[in-house]
C-alpha cells in the first residue's frame, strides 16, 4: 500500500504546490503507516527529483517517454499504470486545470472515490472522510470514501509546506508501457514571460470595472510591483480588452488562492468570488459600501480608488523602505 502523488514540473522545475501536495500526502501516511510514492512525468533531472524527497517522498516513479504537452488519456494511462505497479491505495493531485481534467478519469477508470478541492486531511480515516468547499466557499462538506482506492485533489494554498528535511530517497525509471503517440496535435504554443503566474502568486492585486478605465491601470501595476505580486483582473475587463484575458481571475477564468487577494473597484459577483474564494485573505476596496465583495473581505476600505490607492502605495512603501 502506497500513497500516489502526483507532481506537475515547469520546464523542468517543481512548483510550491507540489511541495504542498507531499507535505499533504506524508501527515496521511504517517497516520496510515505507509509510504509516499511521487510521480514525475517529464524531463526532470535527478538532482531536481532528489528534492521531492526533502518534503516527504520515501520513492520517486520517474516517467520520461511522454509527450510535453498534458495528453489527458495517455497521461491517464501512465498514472493508472503507476497505480496499479505501486498498489497505491490514495492518489493525490492538485486541484487546477490538469488535476480537474485528470482525476475524473482515473476516478471513473478504476472504480474509485474522488473528493475534488480537500481543503484538509482526512477527519477520520475508517471511514475514510475528508472535508472539501462546496458553493464556492460558502460552505464545507464531508465526504465519505467507501472504495478501496481514493483519489483526492487538494485546493491550492489549503495545507502549509513541511520544513524540507535531507533524507534518502529512490529514483526509479519507468516505462508504463503505454502507447505515447498522441492524437492530439500541437499547433502552436505561447509562452507568458516576464511577469509571475497567478496560480503561483502569493499576492494577487486585481481590478474591476470600477477602476473605471484601463488608463489607471498604472496605479495597480505600480501596486502590484512593490508588492512582488502578480496583475489580475474580473471578466468585464478581459472581455473589454483592458487587460489580457490571462489575467482573469473566477469561476470562467483562473482559480486562484494566494495568501492575500487585494480586489480594487470589483462588486464582488458570485462567479467572481467562486475564483478567488480560497484566498487567505481578502482586501477590497470600493466606494459602494452594499457592494457584495464586502461580505467575502476580511478587510475592507470604503473609498475612491484614486484617493485609496496612492494612500495605500506609500504606506507599502514606506513599511519597505523602514
Amino acid at each position: 500500500m502506497a500513497i500516489l502523488v502526483y507532481t506537475e514540473n515547469r520546464e523542468g522545475k517543481f512548483k510550491k504546490a507540489t511541495f504542498e501536495l507531499l507535505s499533504y500526502a506524508q501527515e496521511i501516511a504517517q497516520k496510515t503507516n505507509t509510504s509516499v510514492v511521487a510521480l514525475s512525468i517529464g524531463n526532470v533531472e535527478d538532482e531536481t527529483l532528489k528534492t521531492l524527497g526533502q518534503y516527504g517522498a520515501k520513492k520517486i516513479i520517474s516517467v520520461k517517454n511522454a509527450p510535453e504537452f498534458l495528453d489527458n488519456k495517455i497521461y491517464t494511462d501512465i498514472i493508472t499504470s503507476v497505480i496499479e505497479k505501486e498498489a497505491a491505495n490514495i492518489v493525490i493531485m492538485a486541484h487546477n486545470l490538469s488535476g480537474k481534467a485528470l482525476a475524473p478519469r482515473i476516478s471513473a477508470r478504476l472504480k474509485a472515490g474522488l473528493v475534488s478541492a480537500a481543503v484538509s486531511t482526512p477527519s477520520s480515516y475508517d471511514p475514510f472522510v475528508v472535508k472539501k468547499a462546496v458553493f464556492t466557499g460558502k460552505a464545507f462538506a464531508h465526504i465519505k470514501v467507501n472504495t478501496a482506492l481514493k483519489v483526492i485533489t487538494l485546493a491550492q494554498n489549503s495545507f502549509g509546506i513541511n520544513d524540507p528535511q535531507d533524507q534518502d530517497v529512490s529514483i526509479e525509471t519507468f516505462d508504463a508501457g503505454v502507447d505515447t503517440n498522441s492524437k492530439t496535435k500541437l499547433i502552436d504554443t505561447h509562452k507568458i514571460t516576464g511577469k509571475l503566474l497567478l496560480t503561483d502568486a502569493e499576492v494577487v492585486v486585481s481590478g474591476g470595472r470600477g477602476m473605471k478605465s484601463a488608463d489607471n491601470w498604472h496605479l495597480l501595476e505600480e501596486l502590484a510591483d512593490v508588492l512582488g505580486a502578480g496583475l489580475a483582473c474580473s471578466r468585464p475587463i478581459s472581455d473589454e480588452g483592458w487587460r489580457p484575458h490571462d489575467e482573469h481571475v473566477g469561476q470562467t477564468g483562473k482559480i486562484i488562492a494566494p495568501t492575500l487577494y487585494i480586489a480594487c473597484g470589483i462588486s464582488g459577483a458570485i462567479q467572481h468570488v467562486g475564483g478567488i474564494s480560497a484566498s487567505k485573505c481578502i482586501v477590497a476596496i470600493n466606494k459602494d459600501p452594499d457592494a457584495p465583495i464586502f461580505e467575502v473581505a476580511d478587510y475592507g476600505i470604503v473609498g475612491d480608488f484614486q484617493n485609496v490607492l496612492p494612500q495605500l502605495l506609500e504606506a507599502v512603501k514606506n513599511i519597505k523602505n523602514s
